[in-house]
């Protein structure tokens, strides 16, 4: 495994792109690693023939380790250093291709596999030795265990053919996967988040029939010249002139340390879904810009994670983040605060209602927004007192255009 910089230890393995046997060229792709922030994808430095993968996908590999050891043209086996390959931004994790058996099923040694593997084939009245193994040194894989099910492998003699509840339960079909890759790193920090930080939700109710006639009205003027506003640059808007009075909000906590770092500049993470998983590219500087330029950023940092282009840069660095599900955003949810930032605004879906408006029962544009605190270094009141200045700057719109 090569050393890929920034004092990178250990990599996670996601995908083979070879197999034992296959012919490779120098500068083949060998294998997908991910680091703690990127997708890299490992070249071969040498041609030959591939003999021995070392390493499962899912595996955490050290720099130095070996990697895959492949034969060159005219000599011996020989472990192939690979060479660096720059940081690539988020590739997508694919499953990585069947592996050639090293050693033949049915042999007199116990066949190789992981506990849950074995679990599975001592449920199913499977010998392991009956099944041909594709994984690393005749590792038996679940994948395996399918392909021996769908050919109607032999069973063994405990098998029964009466159909019991359990059997039949066991016959539906089911899906292994593998959590590896981006989504494992996703796990892995939301997680830490939820083990490190005592979460504080607030859900607050906000009038946003004002904000959105407003929104309608840039629109119809500038629209076709700058751009189509959505409601999330006049949320980051609200959000930028609620921190100015509620600093402690715009922070990140070292808890390892004990520090909390308090931020002038306002930069938001927005968190958005992708095929990959759920990533957090960061608007930079949202107070330094105006409504059209952070909608335009917005759009652009949506597209650059979806499409698996987005540089560690853009997905490092935020100090507060908003998450939004659209329409699909519910009436409550309870977002994950973003470790180590320390809040997290949750925007929920707008819904038209009758609400008493000076004594008179009218229709009003109403929305949720769910919010998440540190409760360790931010107290109830004060998150009370920052959503409840977002609430009137949406509710009171001209406010969001006075220093």
């Amino acid at each position: 495994m090569p050393d890929l910089g920034e004092g990178i230890a250990e990599v996670e393995l996601v995908a083979w792109h070879v197999k034992p046997g296959d012919a490779v060229a120098e500068d083949q792709v060998l294998a997908d690693v991910m680091t703690d922030k990127a997708a890299v994808e490992i070249p071969s430095a040498v041609a030959g023939t591939v003999v021995a993968l070392g390493g499962e996908v899912g595996q955490m590999m050290a720099v130095g380790a070996e990697l895959i050891r492949i034969e060159l043209h005219g000599a011996h086996p020989a472990v192939a250093p690979a060479a660096p390959s720059p940081l690539a931004p988020n590739l997508p994790v694919t499953e990585p291709r069947q592996s050639r058996s090293i050693t033949a099923p049915g042999g007199s040694q116990r066949p190789i596999a992981s506990p849950a593997v074995r679990s599975r084939a001592w449920d199913l009245d499977i010998d392991l030795k009956d099944v041909a193994a594709s994984g690393t040194a005749g590792r038996v894989m679940q994948a395996d265990l399918d392909a021996h099910v769908v050919r109607g492998g032999p069973r063994t003699a405990s098998a029964t053919p009466v159909a019991t509840p359990r059997a039949a339960a066991q016959g539906a079909a089911t899906q292994s996967i593998k959590i590896v890759g981006l989504r494992r790193k996703i796990a892995q920090k939301m997680q830490e988040s939820k083990r490190r930080i005592p979460h504080f939700s607030y859900v607050e109710e906000v009038d946003v029939t004002a904000v959105e006639a407003l929104r309608a009205q840039l629109n119809a003027r500038w629209g076709e010249q700058r751009g189509h506003l959505t409601l999330l640059p006049l949320l980051i808007r609200a959000m930028v002139l609620a921190l100015r009075e509620h600093p402690q909000l715009n922070a990140r906590f070292d808890d390892e340390l004990g520090v909390v770092t308090q931020h002038a500049a306002v930069h938001v993470g927005i968190a958005t879904q992708t095929d990959m998983g759920l990533l957090v590219p960061v608007l930079r500087d949202a107070q330094a810009h105006d409504l059209w330029a952070n909608a335009a950023e917005v759009v652009r940092l949506a597209g650059v994670a979806r499409s698996g282009r987005a540089v560690r840069d853009e997905l490092t660095g935020s100090t507060i983040t908003l998450t939004s599900l659209g329409r699909l955003g519910g009436i409550v949810s309870t977002p994950v605060i973003n470790h180590p930032e320390v809040a997290i605004v949750g925007v929920n879906r707008i819904v038209a209602r009758p609400v008493v408006v000076d004594g008179v029962i009218v229709v009003r544009q109403m929305m949720n927004l769910s919010s998440s605190f540190d409760h360790r270094v931010i107290d109830g009141v004060d998150a009370a007192k920052f959503v409840q200045a977002l609430r009137g700057g949406l509710e009171h719109p001209a406010l969001l255009f006075i220093e």
